[in-house]
This record gives C-alpha cells, structure tokens and sequence, in this order.
C-alpha cells in the first residue's frame, strides 16, 4: 500500500511521456504504448488528446503516424504534464480534504511537508533526467 496516490490518467501521462522520451527519433502509435503500458487504448488516446492539446506531444496521423514529443525532454518538467492531465496542483494540507480543522492536525505538518516535497520533485524534474536513469 502506497500513501502517495495520483490518478490512472496522470499515471499513464507520466508514462506514456517516459515512453516518448527513450524513443526521441521514432513515433509510438497510441495502441503501441497502450499495449506496452498494459491500458486501453482508448484511456491512452484521451490522455494523449490533453497532452497534445498543452503542446507537449505532436500526433501525425497515417501509416507512418504515432506520438512524439513536442519539445526536447530535457525542456519538459514532470509538473507539466500532471497540469496537461489533471490541471493544477491543488494545495491540500488536510487528508479528510477540508479546509482547515476544527483542530490541529493529528498529523502535524506531515501532509504539507509530503505534498511540498512532491510538487519540488515535479517542478524539478524533466523527462530527461527520469529517461537518463532508465
């Protein structure tokens, strides 16, 4: 069991992305990384649409068509594509979702601390320095 969660699209986004950055010079079709991946193509393609739609993946369509990225993946930080996905990180320092408690938190500042230590680790992080440690 895992306390850190994001959702399945976010997830196949970083992914998929993952994916397009070890193969720079290739175009990946969505049923190609779908399969590779082990989703449906059909989440793949909708996570692709968003991703296209933020200007991270360029989409040709035909037989020599597929996915690639936008832009360098050193240029292209792991926030960007969470944003792509699932829009802006929203802070949430309570993990009942409220604004504040009644109360002081039973877990002290841990929530803020995990949640600020994980959006530094997007913010700094490019798609070049997860694909280096492939």
């Amino acid at each position: 069991m895992s306390l850190f969660r994001i959702t399945d699209a976010a997830s196949l986004g970083l992914h998929a992305m993952h994916l397009l950055a070890l193969h720079p010079q290739k175009r990946l079709s969505v049923p190609e990384i779908a399969q590779s991946l082990g989703v449906s193509a059909n989440h793949m393609s909708k996570v692709a649409q968003r991703l296209a739609r933020a200007g991270l993946i360029t989409a040709q369509r035909g037989p020599q068509g597929g996915l690639q990225l936008a832009r360098p993946a050193d240029t292209i930080h792991l926030i960007e594509i969470h944003r792509a996905v699932e829009g802006e990180l929203a802070p949430n320092d309570c993990l009942l979702g409220r604004p504040a408690c009644p109360r002081r938190c039973i877990l002290g500042d841990m929530v803020r601390s995990v949640n600020r230590t994980i959006r530094d680790y997007f913010e700094q992080t490019t798609l070049a320095d997860i694909a280096r440690e492939e």
